[in-house]
This record gives structure tokens, C-alpha cells and sequence, in this order.
């Protein structure tokens, strides 16, 4: 009996789809298929989250463009302002260096934030001439796993 996925909650093989306590046999799945469903308050605040990762990492560098474009438009010497655009740049750059790890850890934090998803989505079936709600998550990979693992097993079994 191959299976199709397994994880924690759902298992899928060639001969049923089990979610939690439930299970439905293949054969008696009629039509399956997805949907988006509407926004959860973890969903919202990943979106915020988004947001706020974005804002730290480039907030630093607008802030020192700005500092830099100061410095020019300034009425200073022209080799004055210079070294104080120079200073302000080295500066940024020991920044960028010294915070490297933040940056690594946000840059890290904002990808797995696009693996998880901002939407949730919904996998719904019809058995026994009932429309059921078989899943909802807002973790978009594992949404794309359990629904071609379904896919799979009933293609199989009209195959």
C-alpha cells in the first residue's frame, strides 16, 4: 500500500485520505478540490511580520543614502564634503558588517515567511454526496503536498 504523504495529522495512500480521526476512503471521494480560505489573525500578523522584516533591512540602507545625499547637497568645501560622505559610507559598511547576523537571521525569517504563506488554504471533498472541509492550513508548501498526494491516489484509483 504506498503512501503518499504522512505527516503528524494527515496520511495519505493509495486506498484512503485519513485527517485527525477521520477517514475517507479513495474510492468514495467524488470530486476533491481547493479553495482559499479567508484570513486567520496568524495569517495577518505573518503578513505584518513581512512587513517588519522588510523595514529592517532597508531602513539602514535608505537612512544612510539620505545621510550621504545631506552631505553632498550641504554648502561645505567640495573635499570636505567628500570626507564626510567617505566617513558616512565606511561607517554604513562596518554597520552592515557588524550586524550581519541580524540581517542573515531576518533574510532567513522573510524566506521562510513565503514557504508558510500569508492565505490560508482549504482542501474540500465530496463523499456521500456531502461537501466536507477535509483541511485547512496556511502553510502553503504542506497544503501543495497533501493536495497532489490526494491527487495521486485518486487518479490511481480512476487509473
Amino acid at each position: 500500500m504506498p503512501t503518499y504523504y504522512r505527516d503528524g495529522e494527515v496520511t495519505v495512500t493509495d486506498t484512503m485520505v485519513e485527517v485527525g480521526t477521520r477517514r475517507f476512503p479513495i474510492s468514495e471521494l467524488r470530486y476533491v478540490w481547493h479553495e482559499r480560505g479567508r484570513p486567520t489573525l496568524r495569517t495577518a500578523g505573518r503578513r505584518l511580520g513581512r512587513v517588519g522584516l522588510f523595514l529592517v533591512l532597508i531602513v539602514p540602507v535608505v537612512a544612510c543614502g539620505v545621510a550621504v545625499a545631506a552631505v553632498v547637497a550641504d554648502e561645505q568645501s567640495a573635499g570636505a564634503r567628500m570626507v564626510v560622505a567617505g566617513v558616512l559610507i565606511a561607517l554604513g559598511a562596518i554597520a552592515i558588517l557588524l550586524l550581519a547576523p541580524v540581517i542573515e537571521l531576518s533574510m532567513m525569517a522573510l524566506e521562510r515567511s513565503y514557504d508558510r504563506g500569508t492565505s490560508v488554504r482549504e482542501i474540500w471533498i465530496r463523499w456521500q454526496d456531502r461537501d466536507l472541509l477535509l483541511l485547512r492550513t496556511a502553510d502553503y508548501s504542506r497544503f501543495g503536498k497533501i493536495y497532489r498526494a490526494i491527487q495521486r491516489a485518486v487518479e490511481r484509483e480512476d487509473g
